[in-house]
């Protein structure tokens, strides 16, 4: 029978352990998850919460591995208020005073829950300093505490935190075997899952997301437009492009604030002050998380043309992967040349960075649009000084 942990797609090997660990009533008070991006380590976290908190407890029907009653469902759309999800506020990592909040809340009592569950995500982006604040909690948490932290890999965290955890790796998926996997949670056809691949940063979860949302194909559909129709487009035309983006960046927003405000609306009579400021500090937090995903995938689909647009002009157009629009990557390519559309793919990342400084996505397109068709159609040298994003 299927189960929460039926949804690691592509790791077999933590699939099982999870299982095993949750039906033995075995669960440690801190794990590191390590692997690559795209490598379902979020998707691991979330169903292992999920185990964790289930109602229905490792001695359940299903050996607690449910999925499917309203706990379960709460962990996985990201609603439930004791399982919390961080990721990295600072520019170059965690902050410290951001990893003293995480450590005084462990102390709070679970609002629904008999637990907490925390998921710290790119902690391999915490410093020394911010760490050692962290430590005495990773050692030594509160009882009905859970501790999950995420990292590309186990050598790029520091040895304090990783001494103090149980690592569970997480193998790279091979892109061929992330496209089958895709196909058949998706329904959608081999070239259609190596661009939401694409778009996606390699996350199999998120392509499955990507390709059963009309929403999301309609941005990839407007983004690749306006791409095309950058090598005419003058600086009024780009920053006209960037506004519409923007709105189409922060258009899933609505829909969030809406299932929020539905959410915190239901639970205010039973809940204390103190719970509905946390589910508050939460809801915050998700809609900067939505934003900054909408951002990524922009990017995400921008490289991804950029990138075949470098390998047309390379002559290697049968590794095209955006193969709906092969007339403008072929119109683009004929007019540039693969070194420029490597330095506009690096202009991209660039975009990428501001982002993780909380740049306002305003400035993040404007910057990265108009930098992408300076670069690529001659306006600018591949090697000059790129574009500032105003903090």
């Amino acid at each position: 029978m299927a189960d929460a942990f039926e949804n690691i797609l592509g790791q077999p090997q933590v699939r099982e352990f999870l299982r095993a660990t949750v039906a033995s009533g075995r669960v440690s008070h801190a794990y590191l998850f390590c692997g690559p991006a795209g490598s379902n380590k979020t998707l691991a976290a979330l169903a292992f919460a999920q185990g964790i908190l289930c109602p229905k407890g490792p001695k359940g029907p299903r050996g607690g591995n449910c999925g499917a009653c309203d706990t379960c469902g709460r962990i996985m759309r990201k609603k439930h208020p004791d399982v919390r999800m961080f990721e990295p506020e600072g520019a170059a990592g965690y902050l410290v005073e951001q990893v003293r909040g995480i450590v005084a809340d462990t102390v709070l009592a679970p609002i629904q829950a008999d637990r907490k569950v925390y998921i710290l995500d790119r902690v391999d982006l915490l410093g020394v300093q911010a760490a050692n604040a962290f430590l005495k909690t990773l050692e030594e948490p509160p009882a009905d505490v859970v501790l999950i932290l995420l990292a590309r890999t186990r050598e790029s965290v520091l040895p304090t935190i990783v001494s103090r955890c149980q690592v569970v790796p997480f193998r790279t998926i091979p892109v061929s075997e992330a496209a089958g996997i895709v196909v058949q949670n998706s329904g959608a056809s081999p070239e259609q899952a190596r661009v939401a691949l694409q778009a996606c940063d390699g996350s199999i979860t998120r392509a499955v997301e990507f390709l059963k949302s009309n929403e999301r194909l309609e941005f990839r559909a407007r983004v690749l437009e306006v791409l095309a129709c950058l090598r005419r487009a003058d600086d009024w035309d780009v920053i006209g492009f960037a506004a519409d983006l923007v709105v189409r960046v922060k258009l899933p927003l609505d829909t969030v604030r809406a299932e929020q405000e539905a959410e915190l609306a239901e639970n205010a009579d039973f809940l204390a002050k103190s719970a509905i400021r946390q589910i508050e500090a939460r809801n915050k937090r998700q809609l900067t998380a939505k934003t900054a995903k909408s951002m990524r995938q922009l990017t995400g689909i921008t490289r991804s043309w950029l990138r075949d647009i470098m390998v047309q002009a390379a002559g290697a157009s049968d590794q095209v992967v955006n193969a709906d629009v092969r007339p403008s990557i072929e119109e683009a390519a004929a007019r540039t040349d693969a070194a420029r559309a490597a330095a506009a793919i690096a202009a991209v990342r660039r975009c990428d960075v501001a982002i993780s400084y909380n740049v306002s996505p305003e400035t993040c397109i404007d910057a990265m649009l108009l930098e992408v068709r300076d670069i690529l159609y001659g306006r600018a040298l591949p090697n000059a000084a790129p574009r500032a994003y105003a903090r």
